[in-house]
């Protein structure tokens, strides 16, 4: 099966309201991540939808409700607009300010990615060309107004290189069938895992396998070890011509 790395859909976004939107919002509706350990700098949310509608990241990383607009979306009428357009369940929507300077290091968000049932899209909103967004290695440059899926489940990482502030709409959705009609008629990049890297991310699980294998008794056990390793050479050796 293949998976996602990433995608530039085709969607509408009133970037220039937005904009003007988010400037006249007050400072202090601004609040640093919580996941300190995770960057150094500034790093600011605003929520637009959390658990229990609550805009406090404290208070909603406790909270078990389910998800709901904060008022601070009354705010930002266009975003409301545009979130209304995705005809999929909505989770959190956030606005995240990466300030000039600030780093994000690598991580992941484990399980959530396209196939899994969940996708994260990103709308960048004010950004600049000296940040710096990898995911997986790979260098992602996502323009105002555009709209991108990344599989959040892969390491990625980021930095404000740039003078300016970096402000993205991040919104985290169920896969509806909606959602699937956009990828497969309304995407303009999209780029693939191939198997071999599918394959090749369990390499340290498979190489324990074949050793366990080995240890057993018997010629089931192997045959199987022997296919394995065949297998496992095969998908370095393809992923080693490109």
């Amino acid at each position: 099966m293949s998976i996602i790395k990433y995608a530039l859909l085709k969607m509408p976004v009133a970037i220039k309201s937005i904009q003007k939107e988010i400037e006249k919002l007050q400072s202090d509706y601004w609040q640093p991540h919580l996941n300190q350990h995770d960057y150094e700098g500034g790093w600011d949310v605003l929520s637009f939808r959390s658990p229990g509608g609550v805009p406090n990241t404290l208070a909603e990383s406790l909270n078990k409700e389910a998800f709901a607009d904060t008022p601070l979306l009354a705010h930002c009428p266009s975003v409301q607009l545009l979130l209304e357009s995705l005809q999929c369940e909505k989770l959190s929507a956030r606005l995240l300010n990466l300030q000039a300077g600030a780093v994000i290091k690598e991580h992941t968000d484990k399980e959530l990615y396209f196939e899994k049932g969940e996708a994260r899209l990103h709308f960048p909103i004010i950004t600049n060309p000296f940040v710096e967004f990898y995911l997986d290695n790979e260098r992602l440059q996502m323009q105002e107004g555009e709209c991108w899926y990344i599989n959040a489940n892969l390491p990625h990482r980021l930095a404000n290189k740039g003078s300016s502030n970096r402000i993205h709409l991040v919104v985290d959705c169920k896969v509806s069938h909606w959602l699937h009609e956009v990828f497969n008629k309304d995407c303009l990049v999209q780029r693939e895992l191939k198997d071999t890297e599918v394959f090749l991310r369990d390499r340290n699980t498979i190489v324990q396998t074949i050793n366990e294998l080995r240890r057993q008794p018997g010629n089931s056990a192997a045959e199987l070890a022997n296919e394995l390793e065949r297998q496992l050479k095969e998908a370095e050796e393809e992923a080693n011509k490109y």
